[in-house]
């Protein structure tokens, strides 16, 4: 193992957040006797171009500083090598980073965890999603949720949680169960109306809310949740359930234990782990042991 560690660091993360926790993660690296290099990016392509090249000169681990957006970018470069993945998670969400038990907004905390980690070689490995276009870990939304993001994320004139509550009156205002055609595990196709249909490598999205509450990291395999076709009202009752995951007790709630999963939607966009991936058919995998973390 390499003694240089590169930190894959988003300077704009949690309002500024991410540049300030860059240098406690690093001197707690370096106490532990790691030299440590940053790479940052001019955008989202550069930045995950100065990663792949960092983990191809045999970096001995990538650790995101950031939130989910940049978890998930850190994942495109590392899924499938034998490069480990830490986080010192500074965002909004954290979802990826909670799952795997990191610390949250505390950068010398999250460096040491990694420092030890990487010591003690007990990186872990986990599995991921994958579809056509992107790996995920924690959640693949679509239906109700996506459409609450893309609403949410065409209100320039409100920042912050308070346009995704705006988002979801709106929605829920325009609600209209979504025709839907699936095929789990290469079986039959079916066609169902459903409020949303998530796809969980791991459980929650949206900085906590558990939609598929019951999913393990290192099974192999990814919840599917749907919700099926249910009333505005039904709607109100089910969603904030979602918080403790106790929605997946609901009638209109079923869930699906998977490898792979082909969902097709007219006019709805899939997004993983926060990030948009276009608009559906798609194709989600289960790939076991895709990567290593530095994780408890």
């Amino acid at each position: 193992m390499t003694s240089e560690i590169t930190l894959f660091v988003n300077p704009t993360a949690g309002s500024g957040r991410g540049a300030r926790a860059a240098q406690p993660a690093a001197s707690a690296l370096r106490d532990a006797g790691f030299s440590v290099r940053t790479v940052l990016g001019e955008d989202a392509d550069d930045a995950l171009r100065r990663a792949r090249e960092a983990v191809a000169y045999g970096t001995g681990a990538l650790i995101a500083v950031g939130g989910d957006g940049m978890m998930s970018l850190a994942l495109q470069a590392v899924a499938g090598t034998s490069t480990p993945l830490g986080g010192v998670a500074v965002g909004t969400g954290n979802d990826f980073a909670r799952a795997l038990g990191l610390p949250i907004r505390d950068p010398a905390a999250a460096g040491r965890l990694a420092a030890e980690a990487l010591k003690a070689g007990t990186a872990r490995a986990i599995d991921l999603g994958r579809t056509e276009k992107r790996w995920f870990g924690s959640v693949l939304a679509s239906g109700f949720d996506s459409r609450v993001n893309d609403r949410g994320n065409r209100m320039r004139w409100v920042g912050g949680r308070f346009k995704y509550d705006l988002a979801i009156l709106a929605e829920l205002a325009a609600f209209r169960p979504i025709p839907y055609r699936l095929r789990l595990d290469g079986g039959p196709v079916t066609e169902i109306e459903a409020t949303l249909i998530a796809v969980g490598n791991g459980a929650t999205y949206g900085g906590g809310m558990r939609i598929c509450a019951d999913a393990v990291m290192d099974d192999g395999l990814l919840d599917v949740t749907v919700v099926g076709d249910c009333s505005r009202a039904t709607l109100l009752k089910v969603f904030p359930k979602v918080y403790k995951g106790t929605h997946l007790g609901h009638p209109a709630v079923t869930v699906h234990r998977v490898s792979s999963i082909e969902l097709a939607a007219a006019g709805v966009t899939a997004y993983a782990d926060g990030e948009p991936l276009g608009a559906l058919p798609l194709t989600a995998t289960c790939v076991p042991g895709a990567i290593r973390v530095l994780a408890p």
